[in-house]
């Protein structure tokens, strides 16, 4: 057996010191609700009436605690984010009664205990909408905790793909940690337009240089179909993160909706959690596979957005990790895997080099990832370094990946892509950041130029249109921040930013807001904190003000005479803006949310 690397083992520990009290409260909380009678024994017999009224009644006579039943059936809650407008999403319209049918042939029954929110950054970038985003992940987490509070399910079935939805129900069903829980993905569409060319495109439609309709033809081109994007995203770091953490059905994530493996995955994510013996998820999700997370995301150049999510994912199991421990990881977690925008390949091209399972072995292998974990299967986490396939009788049977089937996509611990992993802190005068490193090429891993300084991203659109920004440039947008407008993405600013360093100026972003999952090639410094809005260095910086970003010694450094700088007031959020902020759109509703919100290197959490 291979030894677990030191540093790994030294980061597992701290974790664990550092939660020993929350995590001790959260144990006891999941062992209280694991020692109750089941609910439909529990619950009076108007409560467990009004819970099964709905059921067929072949289903009810399983369900109901009644004489007439030797034992009485176990029942599966099911969570969903179906919705039709989501490509991703839109494949779990089926998956309720394919579910319902496998429950009943093993003997068991099946709900669909509530529905959640699933809102899509691609069609919200941008745009108002975009700052109800973040704080969809705690709405769904919500929705999920409200769907299981009937409380009379005895496992869970997760439904839900994309940015928002996996963390929030995840976060959600670590609030019933005491179920026995299994996520279930739907896949992501066939490849369409390249990546690439589409990015081409957003470049010279920044310009001028096409117009509408071919930027329209485009972007159809890229998004044609059922399934996610099939960038390397927040939406499919999710998969590849819940592959690590055991809670899949192996080699689930990046399955096709239309595949002929597909409805037999769904299957057996039922079979699997009904299972006798699987644990729950309270107990699966421990110190070590939050670790193992951290490191499948670093060895695949995964979604910046997880440094915010699994943070608070964490920390509704009582964990409490932080952005040292993701610094610590990333360098000595090699960067396994090139996918856009780290690479030129999509997840498709990704899942036929070897996909998560390759990555996984390469990891336990090489001592990088914790192989002494629980799943929800029999086989521990060593199950997640094989894929599925038909079996020659019929269902499924699962079979080694072997070498890397491509190795421009995917490689091998012992001749990675780079030594270290693809995200890197930054910290310095201007406060604690992140940035994408593995998408930046090296020669822009340091830049140093004058800032310009942006309210808004709409500001630095406009001075892009105007010319304004023909120059070497740190581009500082600030107000962005959790607490001030609900952090949204500002993947709109990467088309502009890409046409300056392309026309060789040195360029990069500084900002206490967000960036896609699709961060690219611009480097970005993202997650400034403390924001603005709470008294953060960026409400200091001033236009002309010389900032060095320099990812290689991990700095982010205004150079300004420290006894200046100290002497700096903070500027305020424009008054038209602080007005407008939280205005329409549905945003008055989240105004308890931005109040409430914790800063970015604490997952931005709002229930805590």
């Amino acid at each position: 057996m291979t030894s677990l690397h030191p540093t790994l083992a030294a980061v597992t520990q701290r974790i664990r010191d550092r939660s020993a009290p929350t995590r001790r409260d959260y144990l006891q909380l999941v062992a209280d609700m694991a020692s109750r009678r089941p609910g439909a024994e529990r619950l009076g017999c108007a409560n467990v009436a009004h819970a099964f009224a709905g059921l067929p009644e072949s289903d009810k006579t399983r369900a109901m605690p009644i004489p007439v039943v030797a034992q009485r059936a176990r029942n599966v809650g099911i969570v969903t984010a179906y919705n039709d407008m989501l490509s991703a999403h839109a494949p779990f319209a089926s998956y309720p009664a394919l579910i319902k049918d496998e429950a009943r042939r093993l003997g068991a029954t099946a709900q669909v205990a509530g529905g959640v929110p699933a809102m899509c950054d691609g069609v919200t970038q941008g745009t108002a909408g975009m700052e109800l985003s973040l704080f969809s992940r705690d709405a769904i987490a919500m929705g999920t905790a409200v769907a299981l509070s009937h409380d009379v399910f005895d496992c869970a079935l997760m439904l839900g793909v994309c940015d928002k939805i996996v963390p929030g129900l995840l976060i959600g069903a670590l609030h019933f940690g005491h179920l026995p829980t299994v996520f279930v993905p739907a896949g992501p569409m066939t490849s369409g337009l390249s990546n690439s060319a589409k990015a081409k495109v957003r470049e010279r439609a920044a310009q001028g240089l096409v117009g509408r309709d071919e930027l329209l033809q485009a972007e159809s081109q890229a998004y044609h179909a059922a399934g996610t994007c099939t960038f390397y995203g927040t939406a499919n770091s999710n998969q590849m993160l819940l592959e690590a953490m055991g809670l899949h059905v192996p080699g689930t994530a990046f399955v096709h909706p239309g595949d002929a493996l597909r409805d037999d995955l769904t299957r057996e994510a039922v079979r699997t959690v009904l299972a006798d013996g699987v644990p729950a998820i309270g107990h699966v999700v421990d110190e070590r596979c939050i670790v193992n997370a951290m490191a499948a995301l670093l060895a695949t150049g995964g979604s910046t957005n997880h440094l915010i999510h699994w943070v608070a994912v964490a920390r509704a199991a009582g964990i409490v990790i932080d952005w040292d421990d993701f610094e610590a990881l990333s360098d000595v977690v090699p960067l396994l895997a090139r996918v856009y925008p780290n690479g030129s390949a999509d997840v498709n091209q990704f899942q036929a080099a070897g996909g998560p399972g390759y990555v996984i072995r390469e990891l336990l292998d090489a001592g990088l990832m914790h192989g002494d974990v629980l799943s929800v299967r029999p086989g521990g986490i060593r199950e997640y370094t094989r894929e599925p396939a038909a079996g020659e009788g019929g269902g499924l049977a699962w079979h080694d990946i072997g070498a890397t089937r491509d190795d421009a996509v995917a490689r091998p611990v012992s001749a990675p892509f780079s030594a270290t992993g693809g995200l890197k802190l930054l910290t310095g005068n201007l406060g604690r950041s992140v940035i994408k490193v593995s998408a930046v090429p090296e020669d822009r891993h340091v830049v140093e130029a004058p800032a310009r300084v942006f309210d808004s991203q709409d500001a630095l659109q406009k001075a892009f249109d105007a010319g304004e920004l023909e120059r070497d440039v740190v581009c500082v947008v600030r107000w962005q921040g959790p607490r001030a407008n609900g952090m949204p993405e500002l993947h709109k600013l990467t088309p502009p930013l890409a046409v300056l360093q392309g026309k060789g100026f040195k360029v990069a972003l500084v900002t206490d807001g967000r960036m896609s999952g699709a961060s690219g090639k611009v480097p970005a410094a993202i997650h400034v904190s403390p924001e603005a809005l709470a008294g953060g260095p960026l409400a200091r910086v001033r236009d002309g003000d010389v900032i060095r970003l320099d990812a290689t010694a991990g700095t982010l450094q205004v150079k300004v005479d420290p006894a200046q700088w100290l002497a700096r007031e903070n500027a305020q959020m424009p008054d038209m803006q602080a007005a407008s902020n939280g205005r329409g759109m549905g945003r008055e509703l989240f105004a308890g949310m931005r109040r409430n919100a914790l800063a970015a290197e604490e997952g931005a959490c709002t229930w805590l």
